[in-house]
């Protein structure tokens, strides 16, 4: 049930994005980003150096340095290892133990890891937002936009869309600064966050947006 290596693909390109139904726009104001599940563990699937993986660490790179200079919250999720059965619940059933509680699993990836302004999350469900105090943590900072990034596109990256949405959170998931099993589904995602919760966007106009 472990997660099966994934072949390389190119990300979109901002001419392969969908229209968003909604009207939102980031806001540096309003925004906070998140870095969702960049762990060795969930990473590890992909080729190293080719894309999706390598342009995907570079974007949200990018974009963490600006979020940090501009202000912008950053908050990461991250899995804990050797989850107590019970606890992890029916993520068993479809994905097996998950992962083990060493660093080559549990750390996430040096070239993205958290300073001490970063707040990272315990994640628990696909949604950062379950049993994490998440919403608390943005409205305390007058944040009700979330720029969403990292892995997987289908599963977390958009089950965290779609909860942002109906906490009146606007979401907006970065096309170029997330990745998925193959190509289809990460272009699934995006068509489906755009449809009916949220807004898709470029690394660069993510970047053009929170430098204002």
């Amino acid at each position: 049930m472990a997660i099966k290596p994934i072949a390389a693909y190119d990300l979109p390109r901002p001419g392969d994005l969908p229209a968003a139904r909604g009207p939102w726009a980031p806001d540096p104001a309003r925004l906070a980003l998140l870095v969702h599940d960049m762990q060795r563990y969930f990473c590890a699937p992909f080729p190293p150096d080719a894309a999706p993986l390598a342009p995907l660490v570079r974007n949200i790179g990018r974009l963490v340095a600006v979020a940090r200079a501009a202000g912008i919250p950053v908050f990461y999720t991250a899995q804990n290892g050797d989850q107590f059965r019970p606890d992890r619940g029916l993520q068993a059933d479809l994905w097996g133990p998950g992962m083990s509680s060493r660093p080559d699993h549990q750390d996430i990836l040096p070239a993205l890891a958290p300073t001490a302004e970063d707040i990272v999350l315990v994640k628990h469900r696909y949604s950062a937002f379950q049993r994490s105090n998440l919403e608390h943590l943005m409205r305390a900072r007058g944040r009700d936009q979330l720029m969403i990034t990292g892995v997987y596109a289908h599963i977390g990256c958009m089950a965290t869309a779609v909860e942002a949405f109906q906490r009146d959170i606007e979401a907006f998931a970065v096309a170029d600064a997330q990745a998925d099993f193959d190509r289809a589904r990460h272009d699934m995602a995006m068509a489906w966050i755009a449809s009916v919760c949220g807004g898709v966007i470029s690394t660069q106009a993510a970047l053009a947006a929170m430098e204002g």
